[in-house]
Protein backbone atom coordinates (compact mmCIF):
# COMPACT_ATOMS: atom_id res chain seq x y z
CA UNK A 1 0.00 0.00 0.00
CA UNK A 2 1.19 3.25 -0.64
CA UNK A 3 1.67 5.79 1.84
CA UNK A 4 -1.79 7.21 3.23
CA UNK A 5 -1.83 10.83 2.43
CA UNK A 6 -3.98 13.13 5.42
CA UNK A 7 -3.42 17.05 4.96
CA UNK A 8 -5.61 19.10 7.70
CA UNK A 9 -5.82 22.25 6.55
CA UNK A 10 -7.14 25.26 9.11
CA UNK A 11 -8.01 29.06 8.74
CA UNK A 12 -7.11 29.35 12.67
CA UNK A 13 -3.70 27.13 12.66
CA UNK A 14 -0.81 28.92 14.07
CA UNK A 15 2.61 28.77 12.44
CA UNK A 16 5.59 30.29 11.70
CA UNK A 17 4.30 33.52 13.22
CA UNK A 18 1.37 34.22 11.66
CA UNK A 19 -1.99 33.01 11.22
CA UNK A 20 -1.94 30.31 8.81
CA UNK A 21 -3.30 31.41 5.28
CA UNK A 22 -5.04 28.08 2.71
CA UNK A 23 -3.36 27.67 -0.63
CA UNK A 24 -4.92 25.49 -3.11
CA UNK A 25 -2.85 23.73 -5.21
CA UNK A 26 -3.13 20.62 -7.73
CA UNK A 27 -0.52 17.97 -8.09
CA UNK A 28 -0.62 14.73 -9.89
CA UNK A 29 -0.85 11.53 -8.27
CA UNK A 30 2.51 10.70 -8.81
CA UNK A 31 4.24 13.89 -6.67
CA UNK A 32 1.42 12.54 -3.93
CA UNK A 33 2.57 9.25 -4.18
CA UNK A 34 6.15 9.43 -3.90
CA UNK A 35 5.79 10.47 0.24
CA UNK A 36 7.38 14.07 -1.08
CA UNK A 37 4.73 15.81 -0.05
CA UNK A 38 4.62 14.82 3.64
CA UNK A 39 8.02 16.02 3.99
CA UNK A 40 7.70 19.93 2.51
CA UNK A 41 3.93 20.45 3.41
CA UNK A 42 4.33 21.05 7.17
CA UNK A 43 8.13 22.68 6.64
CA UNK A 44 6.27 25.14 4.34
CA UNK A 45 3.32 25.86 6.75
CA UNK A 46 6.25 26.50 9.42
CA UNK A 47 8.71 28.71 7.02
CA UNK A 48 5.33 30.86 5.22
CA UNK A 49 2.05 30.05 7.44
CA UNK A 50 0.87 28.83 4.05
CA UNK A 51 -1.32 25.76 4.35
CA UNK A 52 -1.47 24.57 1.49
CA UNK A 53 -4.44 22.28 0.18
CA UNK A 54 -3.77 19.38 -2.32
CA UNK A 55 -5.96 18.47 -4.89
CA UNK A 56 -4.37 14.98 -5.92
CA UNK A 57 -5.20 14.10 -9.52
CA UNK A 58 -3.22 13.53 -13.16
CA UNK A 59 -1.73 16.36 -15.00
CA UNK A 60 -4.35 16.65 -17.46
CA UNK A 61 -6.96 17.25 -14.54
CA UNK A 62 -4.85 19.31 -12.86
CA UNK A 63 -4.03 21.97 -15.62
CA UNK A 64 -8.27 22.03 -15.69
CA UNK A 65 -8.99 23.03 -12.35
CA UNK A 66 -6.11 25.52 -12.85
CA UNK A 67 -7.80 26.96 -16.39
CA UNK A 68 -11.36 26.68 -14.06
CA UNK A 69 -9.50 29.08 -11.90
CA UNK A 70 -10.46 25.77 -8.90
CA UNK A 71 -7.10 25.96 -7.89
CA UNK A 72 -4.31 28.88 -6.89
CA UNK A 73 -1.29 27.11 -8.92
CA UNK A 74 -0.58 23.48 -9.71
CA UNK A 75 2.30 21.29 -9.74
CA UNK A 76 2.90 19.02 -13.04
CA UNK A 77 5.07 17.14 -15.39
CA UNK A 78 4.19 17.40 -19.50
CA UNK A 79 6.17 20.41 -20.84
CA UNK A 80 4.40 20.26 -23.69
CA UNK A 81 0.53 20.23 -22.19
CA UNK A 82 1.88 22.96 -19.60
CA UNK A 83 3.21 25.29 -22.76
CA UNK A 84 0.09 24.64 -24.43
CA UNK A 85 -2.07 25.72 -20.57
CA UNK A 86 0.57 28.76 -20.65
CA UNK A 87 -0.43 30.12 -24.28
CA UNK A 88 -4.52 29.66 -23.67
CA UNK A 89 -3.62 32.43 -20.91
CA UNK A 90 -4.43 30.22 -18.00
CA UNK A 91 -0.49 30.98 -15.81
CA UNK A 92 1.77 33.25 -15.66
CA UNK A 93 5.10 31.29 -16.10
CA UNK A 94 6.25 28.30 -15.78
CA UNK A 95 8.87 27.66 -13.16
CA UNK A 96 11.00 24.27 -12.92
CA UNK A 97 11.56 22.64 -9.15
CA UNK A 98 12.74 19.41 -9.56
CA UNK A 99 12.97 16.26 -11.52
CA UNK A 100 13.23 12.60 -11.91
CA UNK A 101 12.63 9.75 -14.14
CA UNK A 102 10.26 7.28 -15.65
CA UNK A 103 11.20 3.33 -15.40
CA UNK A 104 9.61 0.28 -17.06
CA UNK A 105 8.44 -1.65 -13.98
CA UNK A 106 7.11 -6.05 -15.03
CA UNK A 107 7.68 -9.11 -14.12
CA UNK A 108 11.15 -9.80 -12.43
CA UNK A 109 11.15 -12.60 -15.06
CA UNK A 110 10.57 -9.94 -18.07
CA UNK A 111 9.10 -12.44 -20.27
CA UNK A 112 9.05 -9.70 -23.00
CA UNK A 113 12.37 -9.20 -22.72
CA UNK A 114 12.61 -5.46 -21.72
CA UNK A 115 15.28 -5.36 -20.42
CA UNK A 116 17.60 -6.34 -23.29
CA UNK A 117 16.68 -3.03 -25.16
CA UNK A 118 18.55 -0.03 -25.31
CA UNK A 119 16.00 2.68 -25.82
CA UNK A 120 12.65 2.89 -24.45
CA UNK A 121 10.46 2.47 -27.09
CA UNK A 122 12.49 -0.80 -28.07
CA UNK A 123 11.42 -1.76 -24.55
CA UNK A 124 7.86 -1.13 -25.32
CA UNK A 125 8.32 -2.75 -28.87
CA UNK A 126 9.45 -5.76 -26.96
CA UNK A 127 6.09 -5.86 -24.93
CA UNK A 128 4.00 -5.23 -27.58
CA UNK A 129 5.33 -7.85 -29.89
CA UNK A 130 5.05 -10.65 -27.14
CA UNK A 131 1.86 -9.10 -25.98
CA UNK A 132 2.98 -9.34 -22.16
CA UNK A 133 0.19 -7.94 -20.05
CA UNK A 134 0.54 -3.88 -19.74
CA UNK A 135 -1.24 -1.88 -17.82
CA UNK A 136 -1.82 2.08 -18.63
CA UNK A 137 -3.14 4.84 -16.70
CA UNK A 138 -5.40 5.69 -19.45
CA UNK A 139 -6.38 8.95 -17.35
CA UNK A 140 -4.55 11.93 -19.44
CA UNK A 141 -1.60 12.39 -16.66
CA UNK A 142 1.54 13.30 -17.23
CA UNK A 143 2.97 9.80 -17.02
CA UNK A 144 -0.05 8.52 -19.31
CA UNK A 145 1.07 11.52 -21.52
CA UNK A 146 4.77 9.87 -21.64
CA UNK A 147 3.73 6.68 -22.12
CA UNK A 148 1.38 7.76 -24.92
CA UNK A 149 4.55 8.99 -26.58
CA UNK A 150 6.53 6.36 -26.13
CA UNK A 151 3.89 3.97 -28.17
CA UNK A 152 3.78 6.73 -30.68
CA UNK A 153 7.45 6.62 -31.09
CA UNK A 154 7.79 2.77 -31.08
CA UNK A 155 5.11 2.62 -33.78
CA UNK A 156 2.83 1.14 -32.15
CA UNK A 157 -1.07 1.10 -31.30
CA UNK A 158 -1.71 -0.46 -28.07
CA UNK A 159 -4.53 -2.82 -28.46
CA UNK A 160 -5.98 -5.93 -27.66
CA UNK A 161 -6.74 -7.63 -24.57
CA UNK A 162 -3.09 -7.54 -23.49
CA UNK A 163 -3.63 -3.97 -22.88
CA UNK A 164 -5.57 -2.49 -19.93
CA UNK A 165 -5.95 1.09 -19.66
CA UNK A 166 -7.75 1.79 -16.08
CA UNK A 167 -7.70 5.31 -15.91
CA UNK A 168 -6.69 5.37 -12.52
CA UNK A 169 -3.93 7.43 -10.85
CA UNK A 170 -0.80 5.59 -10.42
CA UNK A 171 -0.67 3.83 -6.90
CA UNK A 172 -4.21 2.18 -8.51
CA UNK A 173 -2.36 1.51 -11.42
CA UNK A 174 0.86 -0.02 -10.12
CA UNK A 175 -1.60 -1.93 -7.60
CA UNK A 176 -3.90 -3.33 -11.05
CA UNK A 177 -0.01 -4.33 -12.60
CA UNK A 178 0.88 -6.46 -9.11
CA UNK A 179 -1.85 -7.95 -9.52
CA UNK A 180 -2.26 -8.86 -12.91
CA UNK A 181 1.89 -9.29 -12.94
CA UNK A 182 1.96 -6.75 -15.66
CA UNK A 183 4.26 -4.10 -17.13
CA UNK A 184 3.36 -0.71 -16.29
CA UNK A 185 5.44 2.99 -17.26
CA UNK A 186 5.47 4.48 -13.63
CA UNK A 187 7.73 7.49 -12.31
CA UNK A 188 10.70 6.53 -9.95
CA UNK A 189 9.56 7.89 -6.90
CA UNK A 190 6.25 6.12 -6.69
CA UNK A 191 7.65 2.77 -7.57
CA UNK A 192 10.23 3.36 -4.77
CA UNK A 193 7.08 4.03 -2.77
CA UNK A 194 5.08 1.41 -3.15
CA UNK A 195 4.59 -1.09 -0.53
CA UNK A 196 2.66 -3.80 -2.95
CA UNK A 197 5.59 -4.77 -5.47
CA UNK A 198 4.33 -8.24 -5.14
CA UNK A 199 7.01 -9.84 -8.16
CA UNK A 200 7.31 -6.72 -10.13
CA UNK A 201 10.65 -4.96 -10.41
CA UNK A 202 12.19 -2.54 -13.07
CA UNK A 203 13.06 -4.18 -15.97
CA UNK A 204 14.33 -1.04 -18.18
CA UNK A 205 15.49 2.42 -16.92
CA UNK A 206 18.13 5.00 -17.69
CA UNK A 207 17.19 6.37 -21.15
CA UNK A 208 17.43 9.77 -21.39
CA UNK A 209 13.88 9.68 -23.01
CA UNK A 210 12.65 8.88 -19.25
CA UNK A 211 13.33 12.50 -18.33
CA UNK A 212 10.09 13.81 -15.88
CA UNK A 213 10.59 17.19 -15.31
CA UNK A 214 8.34 18.73 -12.39
CA UNK A 215 6.90 22.24 -12.97
CA UNK A 216 4.78 25.16 -11.00
CA UNK A 217 2.83 27.01 -12.47
CA UNK A 218 0.82 30.05 -10.99
CA UNK A 219 -2.68 30.65 -12.22
CA UNK A 220 -3.12 33.74 -13.81
CA UNK A 221 -4.87 36.55 -11.46
CA UNK A 222 -6.10 38.56 -14.34
CA UNK A 223 -8.10 35.66 -15.39
CA UNK A 224 -9.16 34.44 -12.12
CA UNK A 225 -8.97 37.80 -9.51
CA UNK A 226 -9.41 35.64 -6.70
CA UNK A 227 -6.12 33.50 -6.83
CA UNK A 228 -3.77 34.31 -4.05
CA UNK A 229 -0.93 35.45 -6.58
CA UNK A 230 0.62 36.78 -3.19
CA UNK A 231 0.14 33.43 -1.14
CA UNK A 232 1.12 31.72 -5.03
CA UNK A 233 4.50 34.03 -4.95
CA UNK A 234 5.66 32.84 -1.30
CA UNK A 235 4.90 29.56 -2.37
CA UNK A 236 7.24 29.71 -4.89
CA UNK A 237 9.56 31.51 -3.18
CA UNK A 238 9.68 28.80 -0.94
CA UNK A 239 9.80 25.67 -3.54
CA UNK A 240 13.39 27.71 -5.19
CA UNK A 241 14.97 28.23 -1.48
CA UNK A 242 17.42 26.22 -0.21
CA UNK A 243 15.53 25.04 2.36
CA UNK A 244 13.52 23.40 -0.21
CA UNK A 245 16.21 21.95 -1.61
CA UNK A 246 17.48 20.29 0.99
CA UNK A 247 14.25 18.63 2.15
CA UNK A 248 13.68 17.45 -2.00
CA UNK A 249 17.44 16.11 -2.45
CA UNK A 250 17.43 14.29 1.42
CA UNK A 251 14.09 12.46 0.80
CA UNK A 252 15.10 9.05 0.56
CA UNK A 253 13.75 5.66 0.19
CA UNK A 254 15.46 2.18 0.81
CA UNK A 255 19.14 4.89 0.40
CA UNK A 256 17.69 6.36 -2.93
CA UNK A 257 17.20 9.46 -3.86
CA UNK A 258 13.78 10.22 -5.55
CA UNK A 259 14.10 14.00 -6.53
CA UNK A 260 16.78 15.93 -8.21
CA UNK A 261 16.06 19.96 -7.51
CA UNK A 262 16.85 22.21 -10.21
CA UNK A 263 15.30 25.32 -9.32
CA UNK A 264 16.94 28.55 -8.94
CA UNK A 265 16.10 31.90 -7.19
CA UNK A 266 15.39 34.56 -10.35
Amino acid sequence: MLRSLTFVASLALFSGGAWAQDLKMAVTTSFANSGLAEVLLPQIEKDTGITVQLLVVGTGQALALGAAGDVDAVLVHSRAAEEKWLAEGNGTHRREIMYNDFVIVGPASDPAGAGTAKLATEAFKAIATAEAAFVSRGDDSGTHKMEQALWQQAGVAPAGDWYRAVGQGMGAALNTAAGMNAYILSDRASWLNFGNKADLAIDFQGDPALFNQYAYLPVNPQKHPHVKAELVQNLEDWLVSDTAKGLIEGYKIADQQLFVFNAAPE
